[in-house]
């Protein structure tokens, strides 16, 4: 018929007598050397290569570079056109100053065929002035 259902009813104590735990701890003083014998030999492996590269850093402090025969027979000597610039903002500082007394100075393009530069400036009034030049409309 009906079951009697008890909620809290505690279970038998299962007997398995093959099945048992570990009876011992994990060695926490093992695992606590180990870690700072790690962090010993870390430290000895980081000493240890500061010390030799401040060595290798001291020994080409004191070596003489070797002077080449060809390159001392040849002294001073520049290489060919186009070089590299040593001083690029004085350089472009000097092209801008270029261009701009080009731009409004007068001057001489070509002395024989009578051409001259004028300042932008004046070229622009003249051309306000003047107008532009237009094509003729041809009538068919």
């Amino acid at each position: 018929m009906a079951e009697l259902h008890q909620p809290h009813a505690q279970p038998a104590p299962a007997t398995n007598p093959e099945v048992r735990h570990e009876t011992s701890d994990v060695d926490t003083r093992a695992i606590f050397a180990f870690g700072a014998g790690l962090v010993a030999v870390a430290l000895l492996i980081n000493l240890l290569t500061y010390v030799l590269f401040r060595y290798f850093d001291a020994r080409e402090g004191r070596r003489v570079m070797p002077q080449y025969p060809l390159a001392a027979a040849e002294g001073a000597r520049v290489p060919p056109e186009p070089r590299l610039q040593t001083n690029p903002r004085q350089d472009l500082a000097d092209l801008r100053t270029r261009e701009n007394e080009t731009l409004t100075t007068y001057g001489w393009v070509d002395r024989n065929a009578g051409v001259v530069r004028i300042p932008i400036e004046e070229a622009i009034r003249l051309t306000l002035e003047r107008g532009l030049p237009a094509r003729q409309a041809s009538r068919p």
